[in-house]
Formats: structure tokens, C-alpha cells, sequence
């Protein structure tokens, strides 16, 4: 099974292992490297972790990136002459050393940090990386580890929490996930449709004005938008970013675009500057393939700059992701340091290796 697993059954050529990472099908580029970093920096010095993959590449890949990180493959073999290929890797002494990492004008590892607060939806749009839906399962952020989380990451340096879903505003804590993170900025991402009332709008009304609303509007007119998204939503959502905007949030516009039309863009652009909606709030971004998108941009480790995401259930590379078990970092949201971990320590490998210029994805 894909995953870190017990190493009883590995060969015993390979010697005394501690733990083995079967990464299945998985190469270094599309998920093995996140699994065998996150095992190594469970491992003293000298221990010994198994790595099974039936990606020939790995052969290659492998000794190299223990060679860039100061490891040793101390055993290899195949189980037949086309794989799958096995190897034991010595964990190499801890030099005490850090390293930096200039990312221009991206946003330094430790800064930024997502949060799903739920899966369940009240549209299934067709491109949703997240695959929600109103039959979707809720998982559910609890607020009382939401709050273990931004202590920790207040602590670690962080400055800025992004929560997104789903739709937030269909978690009855949502008021409560917003509040224990004050002291960070603090981005909301909402299609804007269903705070208008009742319960809803109260938990709207009562957010401090100081969190910004990032709301889901594809297109200049109802057309693109309500193809994507459903008969309706475009108007709901203008509605609903009207609303947001008389109440005295800062609203921020994000359109999602399959194919890039500039025309359709400037449109876009158009209608916005008649709302008077800021240059700096407004984000296009394309469509990944993920979740239930069969089209888009393809993204992997190697073509995304890190935004560390939490989930009801694990951690991942990026928010666009959370469904691709390729980029999954850790099997629960905390501690919030073994995630981070995990993640300086790939890039470390990545940008040692060479810097052939990831692309940044951005949601936000």
C-alpha cells in the first residue's frame, strides 16, 4: 500500500530497516520525495528506512537526492529485472544547519498557511479541485484545533491565514474559526450566495471588518460564470458582493478561467473598475487539474511554489491539491512544525538539485 508502512516483509538484504515508504507507483516528482522526507525526519542517524517504487526513474533520482542531502544508499535490488526497485537509505547526522531560501516575490514558507473548513457545498462547480458539492462530505475543521493551530503558527513567525472550502459560510462554527485567529490577516473565500440571510447573514454581519472576503466571480456577465458554476450563481453572487462591500468589507475578486480569453478578461476588468473594486484585489487564475477538473493547468511538486494547507484530516503541498494523495504532507493538521518541516526540507532538495523556476499557482 502507497504510504509509510511497517518494513516487515522487505528484503533482508536490505538490512535492519526502521520504516519503509512503499510509494507504489509514485516517482520523485509526483509525491515519493514528500513521503521519504517526512519518514527521514522521524529517524535518528545511521537508522535505516526502505523505499519501494515501481517508477524506473527512481533509480536515478534516488542516489541523487541522497547525495544532495548528505544520505547514504546503503543497499539496492529489484525484485525481477523490470522492478519494482528497492533501496535501504542511512539517515546522515544532523549538521545543524538551516537554509534560506529566496523566493522574490513569493511568499516565504512559514508566512502563509490555508485552511479548509469544510468540504460540503451548496454548488458543484465543474472545475471544483476540492471536489465539493452539496453531497460532499462535511469534514469539518473543529474550531478548538483551528485555535492550536494559529497559536502555533503565531508562534513559528506566521502573519497571514487563508480559510476556504467549500463554503465556509455552510460551517455553523464559522464565526468561532474566524475569531481564534485574531493577530493574523485573516482572508475569507465565500461565493458570496448564501450569507444574505438569517443565521447566515448574523454570522456576517458579527465578523471583525478587518477579514478580508475573497469571492468567487468568473466572468463580466452571467454567461461563463453560470456555465461553470450553475443557472443563477452569477447574479447571487453579485448580490452577495454588494452586500458584503454596504456592510464595510474589503471584497476581493477571484475568476477562475479554463481558457484565458483576453477579451472576456478585460471585460471582466471593465466591470470591476465601475464598482470600484481595487487593482490589488482582483486575482485570474486558471483552472488545475484536480479534483474534478479533466482539463487545466497540471500541476505537481515540481510546478508548485508551497502553500502549506490544512484539512479536518491531513496537511498538503497546496490548497489546489487536497485531493491528490501525491502531494498529501501529513496525516493530520498538527503539529503544525512537522508540516512546515517536510516542506523546507523537499524544497531544500528541490533547490539544491536545480532552480528551473516553479510556476506559482495562486489562489489568493
Amino acid at each position: 500500500m502507497v504510504g509509510i508502512a511497517d518494513p516487515t516483509g522487505a528484503p533482508a538484504q536490505l538490512g535492519e530497516l526502521v520504516t519503509l515508504v512503499d510509494g507504489g507507483d509514485m516517482d520523485c516528482g509526483g509525491g515519493l520525495l514528500l513521503l521519504i522526507t517526512r519518514a527521514m525526519r522521524r529517524l535518528e542517524p545511521g537508522q535505516l528506512l526502505g523505499v519501494r517504487s515501481a517508477q524506473e526513474s527512481v533509480v536515478t533520482d534516488l542516489p541523487v537526492w541522497a547525495d544532495l542531502v548528505g544520505h547514504d544508499v546503503v543497499a539496492q535490488l529489484a525484485e525481477s529485472g523490470d522492478g519494482p526497485w528497492w533501496f535501504a537509505v542511512g539517515k546522515a547526522a544532523d549538521t545543524g544547519q538551516t537554509t534560506v531560501f529566496s523566493q522574490g516575490e513569493r511568499t516565504p514558507v512559514g508566512q502563509r498557511l490555508w485552511l479548509y473548513t469544510n468540504f460540503d457545498c451548496n454548488l458543484a462547480c465543474h472545475y471544483c479541485c476540492a471536489k465539493s458539492s452539496p453531497r460532499a462530505e462535511a469534514r469539518r475543521f473543529d474550531p478548538a484545533v483551528a485555535a492550536e493551530v494559529y497559536a502555533e503558527f503565531a508562534a513559528m513567525g506566521g502573519r497571514e491565514v487563508l480559510l476556504t472550502g467549500g463554503e465556509p459560510f455552510m460551517h455553523p462554527d464559522l464565526g468561532r474559526l474566524l475569531d481564534a485567529a485574531v493577530g493574523l490577516e485573516r482572508t475569507l473565500l465565500t461565493n458570496a450566495m448564501i450569507f444574505g440571510r438569517g443565521r447566515r447573514r448574523d454570522t456576517l454581519e458579527a465578523l471583525d471588518r478587518e477579514i478580508v472576503l475573497q469571492v468567487s466571480l468568473d466572468s463580466a456577465t452571467s454567461e461563463i460564470h453560470d456555465r461553470q458554476r450553475g443557472a443563477g450563481s452569477w447574479e447571487r453572487a453579485v448580490s452577495g458582493i454588494e452586500l458584503a462591500r454596504s456592510l464595510g468589507f474589503r471584497v476581493r475578486i477571484a475568476a477562475t478561467l479554463f481558457d484565458e480569453d483576453p477579451e472576456g478578461v478585460a471585460a471582466l476588468h471593465r466591470r470591476l473598475d465601475d464598482v470600484g473594486i481595487a487593482r490589488e484585489d482582483r486575482v485570474i487564475r486558471p483552472v488545475a487539474e484536480e479534483g474534478y477538473a479533466e482539463t487545466g493547468v497540471h500541476v505537481s511538486i515540481d510546478t508548485l511554489e508551497p502553500e502549506p494547507t490544512l484539512t479536518a484530516d491531513g496537511a498538503w503541498w497546496h490548497p489546489v491539491a487536497v485531493t491528490n494523495p501525491h502531494l498529501r504532507i501529513a496525516d493530520s493538521p498538527l503539529p503544525l512544525a512537522e508540516v512546515f518541516g517536510v516542506v523546507r526540507d523537499t524544497m531544500a532538495v528541490q533547490d539544491a538539485a536545480a532552480r528551473t523556476g516553479r510556476e506559482v499557482f495562486r489562489c489568493a
